[in-house]
């Protein structure tokens, strides 16, 4: 069973868990947020790396390194796709559902994640991209994928033009931070990296093993959760693939932070719906708030 279906499967479940909570802001702890709702994807804020961002099924959360959470949107929608802008810590980009149902389209946050509008309905939309990623070379480049196709914006996500099929087996897309037409897709079938923004795609890993997650750095580092084998790194320019850790049995990571400010200091969203916490480049890793 992959990861959307065991998802889709569980968000009933998720939205009775936390229907009748209030919409002010309270502080909860972590453990007791992921009761209420699944996450979608981490970003360590730019400007103080003490302070991560969740987008999650019901809304956009800050997260404290002592493991407590605070709504910070000012609306509970399912942040479905989800990319920081790699410039402006202010600035964040998402995709997904209304709670009144429907789909967002593109929205965009300009004031750290309290409030967000739609800026784009994309192609046929609104749109609900579950993979959405920024190129750090470019930022007016965007990338999404929606019903099987791959969708593109080169005007910061005002306008959408179709690029094609999408990977087959799509789970996550990341943009090069070197070149804003190299594109990389986590699929079920391998890491594949396309030189010409989606068009032709091609093996970026040497096995063509599932991949549950793809993400890039401003600074070119590379990094992948390849199924059998667990979280590798490489830098772009190179690809030599390093192992990082392995032992993760039937658990595997979705999405991937790493702090701007440090790149030992890695953060991660597992299968299992925890944040987990590594000091040392990805080698080791723990649940946030523990030792």
């Amino acid at each position: 069973m992959t990861s959307a279906t065991l998802r889709r499967l569980l968000t009933p479940l998720m939205a009775l868990a936390i229907a009748g909570c209030g919409s002010e802001a309270e502080r909860v702890s972590l453990d007791a947020l992921a009761e209420r709702t699944h996450f979608h994807g981490i970003t360590v804020d730019q400007e103080d790396s003490e302070r991560l961002y969740l987008a999650t099924h019901h809304g956009f959360h800050r997260l404290d390194l002592d493991g407590m959470t605070e709504q910070i949107s000012e609306v509970s929608d399912d942040f479905m796709g989800f990319t920081p802008h790699p410039g402006d810590p202010t600035q964040f980009f998402a995709s997904g559902h209304p709670q009144r149902g429907g789909n967002l389209g593109f929205i965009v946050s300009s004031d750290g994640g309290k409030s967000w509008s739609q800026r784009s309905p994309g192609v046929d939309g609104p749109v609900d991209f579950h993979q959405l990623t920024v190129s750090h070379a470019d930022p007016d480049t965007l990338y999404g994928a929606y019903h099987g196709q791959l969708q593109i914006s080169r005007d910061a996500g005002h306008g959408w033009h179709l690029q094609g099929p999408a990977p087959e087996g799509l789970i996550g897309l990341a943009a090069s931070s070197q070149d804003p037409e190299r594109l990389y897709a986590a699929t079920q079938a391998g890491l594949l990296m396309s030189p010409d923004a989606g068009r032709r795609w091609r093996q970026a890993y040497p096995e063509p093993r599932p991949t549950s997650l793809v993400a890039t750095t401003a600074t070119g580092d590379l990094y992948a959760f390849i199924a059998g084998v667990g979280l590798v790194h490489a830098s772009e320019a190179s690809r030599n693939w390093q192992l990082l850790s392995d032992g993760w049995g039937d658990n595997y990571l979705l999405h991937l932070a790493v702090d701007p400010q440090d790149p030992e200091r890695l953060y991660a969203i597992d299968a299992r719906d925890r944040v987990l916490a590594s000091q040392d480049g990805g080698h080791s890793w723990h649940p946030l708030g523990a030792p």
